[in-house]
């Protein structure tokens, strides 16, 4: 009985361990699927991008590899995978000094500070516009109280004429 013991309390054992050393195998157990009365989370609508503001400006990198393309389609023109050109322009731009980046930093700070620019005149154009609107609702809100006010006025001089009428038709 000793022995009948001592299996199954290795074979016990066995089952504690097993998902350690899974773990430890790096075996990867399947994710676990949510249950089917859970309702779905509802997705996040993105924002809808305004095609009229204006694009950020390109980096030193982008602004050397606009060159680079160039050079590199007429040095291999059988190369038609866009990877192998951004491959070789990003080992290219790795071995470039920083003296020989310097012209593409300063034309890529030249075109930040436009994108600065347009920016500006991009945010003072929404704020006018967003300001507009709102003007536009409390106009709409002060002619729709001058409306009930001038209504009221009406409906007033309306009974005070039928008021005159009435005394009329008793003089009479």
């Amino acid at each position: 009985m000793k022995n009948a013991k001592g299996k199954g309390a290795a074979k016990v054992s066995k089952e504690a361990l097993k998902p350690v050393d899974d773990r430890k195998i790096g075996k990867r157990k399947a994710p676990s699927k949510p249950d089917k009365g859970s309702a779905p989370k509802a997705k996040k609508e993105k924002a809808k991008k305004d095609p009229n503001k204006p694009k950020r400006p390109p980096s030193a990198f982008f602004v050397f590899l606009e060159e680079f393309r160039k050079t590199f389609k007429a040095e291999n023109p059988n190369v038609k995978a866009v990877s192998a050109v951004g491959k070789a322009g990003g080992e290219k731009w790795k071995s470039l000094s920083s003296a020989e980046k310097a012209p593409y930093e300063a034309k890529a700070a030249k075109r930040k500070v436009e994108y600065e620019k347009l920016m500006k005149a991009y945010d003072k154009k929404q704020a006018s516009s967003a300001d507009d609107d709102e003007s536009d609702k409390s106009k709409s809100e002060v002619n729709d109280e001058d409306d009930e006010a001038s209504a009221e006025d009406h409906q007033e001089e309306d009974e005070e004429e039928d008021d005159d009428d009435e005394e009329d038709e008793d003089d009479d």
